[in-house]
């Protein structure tokens, strides 16, 4: 992706996150340009799975129906076991530069291979410190990718479902042109 604007939401729960992805799809917003992390936070009374049909991801889990949903709006879809973290389910095009960040046994400052791929999507250090501690804490990530436009109307109807927390990220060409 050649722009790094984002907007990153942190929910609570799964139907919070789940609340902002159909918030957003009303909108209009395009569905390839989400990305979603969340803890597989299942228990061990329930059978936990997933596989590929054809071009679908199916997943079987306490949080099952939220991320059904999510593998046929969004662009690709992956489970990575982080240290640090745990099991981690993703979704869209973030999933390029965590593997990214995997391949090229990218490190950054201790941060896991997810915090090293927010990095390289544009995602300042501080920021993705407190990502990582969101995702320890078992909530989730929605990040909306593009022009400045695009994510300044995800982030104002992001804001409207009651997230955590939102921030913006913006371009470092356009950050440096606007000082």
């Amino acid at each position: 992706m050649s722009e790094k604007n984002s907007v990153v939401a942190v929910y609570a729960s799964h139907a919070g996150a789940e609340q902002g992805v159909k918030e957003l799809q009303r909108a209009g917003i395009d569905m390839q340009s989400l990305s979603i992390i969340g803890k597989d936070t299942h228990t061990d009374e329930q059978v936990v799975g997933y596989y590929n049909t054809g071009d679908r991801m199916k997943y079987w889990g306490k949080t099952g129906a939220l991320w059904g949903g999510f593998w046929g709006l969004m662009f690709g879809s992956a489970f990575f076991a982080i240290p640090g973290i745990g099991p981690v389910l993703v979704a869209g095009p973030v999933i390029a530069w965590i593997i990214g960040a995997l391949e090229g046994a990218v490190v950054v400052g201790g941060m896991s291979a997810i915090g090293a791929g927010l990095v390289g999507m544009g995602i300042p250090k501080d920021s993705v410190i407190e990502y990582e501690l969101a995702l320890k804490t078992d909530k989730y990530l929605l990040m909306v990718n593009g022009s400045e436009a695009e994510v300044s109307k995800a982030r104002v109807i992001l804001d409207s479902t009651g997230p955590v927390t939102t921030a913006l990220h913006e371009c470092e060409k356009a950050a440096a042109a606007s000082r």
